[in-house]
C-alpha cells in the first residue's frame, strides 16, 4: 500500500497531481450546482454571504483544470475555524490557512484525481478578487483567449509545480481583475458593507 496523501512530500503531491488542462466541459455548471446543494445544508446560513462558481471552470470560453473552484464567502465575525470542522466531516481536505482565509480541496486521492475535484476557498465577504477576474474573462473574450494561450504556454513547464504556474500567471490576472474593478465599480460588495 502506497503512502497516504498527509505523508507525502509537496513533489510527490505534485507528481500525483500534475497540472493538466482540458477544453471546457458543459457538465461543470452543473458539478458546481450540485456542489452547493450538497455544502449548503450543513453550512451555518447566517453567516454564508454568498458561495460562487470561480477559476476558469466558470469561463466557458477556455481551456481549464478540471477542477472546480468554490468561493465561499462569510460574514466579517464569523470564526472560520467554526466552519473548517463542518468541511471536514463532509469531506474537504484543509489544505492552507492563513490569518483571513482557509483552502481545502476534495477529490484528491491516494491514486491521484477522482472523478470530480473541488478547491473551496474560505474567506471573507469582499475577499472576492477572482469573481472580477471571472467576469472580466466572460464580458471579454479576448482577454479570455489570451489568459487561455498564456495558462497553455505554461502548462508543460509546469506540470509539476503549481506555484510555480500560479506565479506565471499572477501578473496577467492581476492586470485584468483591476480592469474588472474599473469596469464593473462595487459589483461586489467590500466586506465593511456587508452587515
Amino acid at each position: 500500500m502506497g503512502k497516504k496523501l498527509s505523508e507525502m512530500t509537496l513533489e510527490e503531491l505534485w507528481a500525483l497531481f500534475p497540472i493538466f488542462l482540458t477544453e471546457h466541459k458543459r457538465e461543470w455548471a452543473g458539478w458546481f450546482d450540485e456542489e452547493k446543494t450538497r455544502l449548503l445544508p450543513f453550512l451555518p446560513a447566517d453567516e454564508i454571504v454568498s458561495v460562487s462558481h470561480i477559476g476558469s471552470t466558470a469561463v466557458s470560453t477556455i481551456w481549464a483544470k478540471p477542477i472546480i473552484d468554490i468561493l465561499i464567502e462569510v460574514r466579517p465575525g464569523c470564526r472560520l475555524d467554526d466552519i473548517r470542522p463542518l468541511l471536514a466531516e463532509n469531506g474537504y481536505i484543509l489544505m492552507s490557512v492563513s490569518e483571513n482565509r482557509m483552502s481545502f480541496n476534495r477529490g484528491y486521492t491516494e491514486n491521484g484525481f477522482a472523478e470530480r475535484v473541488y478547491h473551496l476557498h474560505l474567506r471573507y465577504a469582499g475577499d472576492n478578487d477572482e469573481l472580477y477576474f471571472r467576469d472580466y474573462l466572460i464580458a471579454h473574450p479576448d482577454a479570455a483567449k489570451e489568459y487561455e494561450r498564456l495558462k497553455l504556454s505554461l502548462w508543460k513547464e509546469f506540470e509539476h509545480d503549481r506555484d510555480g504556474y500560479t506565479g506565471a500567471k499572477s501578473a496577467l490576472v492581476r492586470k485584468y481583475t483591476n480592469l474588472a474593478k474599473e469596469e464593473f465599480p462595487g459589483r461586489y460588495a467590500p466586506a465593511d458593507a456587508v452587515q
